[in-house]
């Protein structure tokens, strides 16, 4: 399987809720409510296991046990073939369907046909982990699975020595789960440090986990800069330096309010930031912190809450797209999360 696929499709956008922040000359610092985890719903594939491409099946037909055929493919395009019955679409069918459909094709051919299908092994269910845990990538899912057995699976988050003394190396507060159009609100310190069950949900297919570097030192220039990406963090950086070693402002750039926010993706705090003031002279510089999120907008806004999601979401996407490209090579060639649908 290509490296790429790991990525494609990856995360779609993101859900937060933050706090507005309010508009003034100088920097304005605000911290996230803390808001309730959402009870886990039973996911809809566990009432409706379907096929798809990767699975593998085992077919009889009744009285004819020369006819058995072992171990088909359901290939890319999501057609199986079995005797007569041949590029049956089966991707997204139930093995009940199939069936019916196979024994529809044969009812051309044999008498009143009773085909008989059995999985053989299920790899079309896969939800993706990345980032610092010891095995990463792709892993098949043929029944219901939680986070703690996921990244278990995956033989733990990875560690490392510091001054002697075994530490993980996964930033717990800026790591993610994202789920179809939403990132969800796992806090992984409960989990991991406080043994919270509660926020110990089961992965749907599809889902992607992330665990962020604890031990790097740089900072995300985001939006409407001409090389936006990430900043390796030096002492004394500040706003406008950061932005300078991203080659400046773009000509849309909105200057009078630029967001940072740092800290815990379910907690963060934002500043904002009027970089105008700054370039004139009116207002001193802002100090940035590692891990610092710069956001600066094609557009005019007032309020935190207008930004924050997709300051988050660009965040995310470059966080994840910096990680691919140096532990696998540069295989993210368009935008992982789109600028147009947030949701709460």
């Amino acid at each position: 399987m290509k490296l790429e696929a790991l990525f494609c499709g990856f995360f779609l956008a993101l859900g937060l809720v933050p706090v507005p922040a309010q508009e003034t000359n100088a920097p304005t610092a605000l911290t996230n409510a803390p808001t309730a985890t959402p009870a886990p719903t039973v996911p809809s594939w566990r009432d409706r296991y379907t096929l798809g491409p990767g699975d593998i099946l085992n077919f009889s037909l009744y009285g004819r046990p020369e006819l058995d055929r072992s171990q088909i493919f359901i290939q890319p395009d999501g057609c199986i073939s079995y005797l007569q019955a041949q590029n049956i679409h089966a991707d997204g069918l139930t093995i009940d369907e199939l069936r019916e459909k196979i024994e529809a094709e044969l009812g051309k051919t044999y008498k009143n046909p009773r085909v008989s299908v059995a999985p053989f092994e299920l790899h079309s269910k896969k939800y993706f982990i990345l980032g610092k845990v010891v095995d990463k990538g792709a892993f098949s899912m043929d029944r219901p699975i939680t986070i703690l057995e996921a990244v278990a699976k995956a033989r733990g988050i990875e560690t490392g020595l510091f001054e002697q003394n075994t530490v993980e190396l996964a930033d717990l507060p800026r790591s993610f789960l994202v789920r179809g159009n939403k990132r969800l609100k796992v806090d992984f310190e409960k989990l991991f440090f406080e043994g919270d069950l509660s926020q110990n949900i089961e992965l749907e297919p599809g889902d992607y986990l992330y665990f962020a570097s604890a031990n790097t030192n740089e900072v995300y220039v985001l939006g409407s800069v001409n090389s936006p990406g990430v900043q390796g963090f030096t002492p004394k950086m500040t706003v406008i330096s950061a932005i300078s070693e991203r080659e400046g402002f773009t000509k849309d750039a909105f200057r009078e309010h630029v967001l940072v926010v740092r800290g815990s993706l379910n907690e963060p705090k934002v500043f904002v930031i009027d970089a105008d003031d700054i370039l004139h002279g009116r207002a001193p510089d802002f100090p940035l912190e590692p891990k610092d999120i710069i956001y600066v907008s094609d557009h005019p806004w007032k309020l935190a809450d207008d930004l924050l999601d997709t300051a988050i979401s660009a965040f995310i996407q470059s966080a994840v797209t910096t990680w691919g490209s140096a532990s696998f090579g540069p295989f993210i060639t368009r935008p992982i999360l789109p600028h147009t649908e947030i949701h709460d």
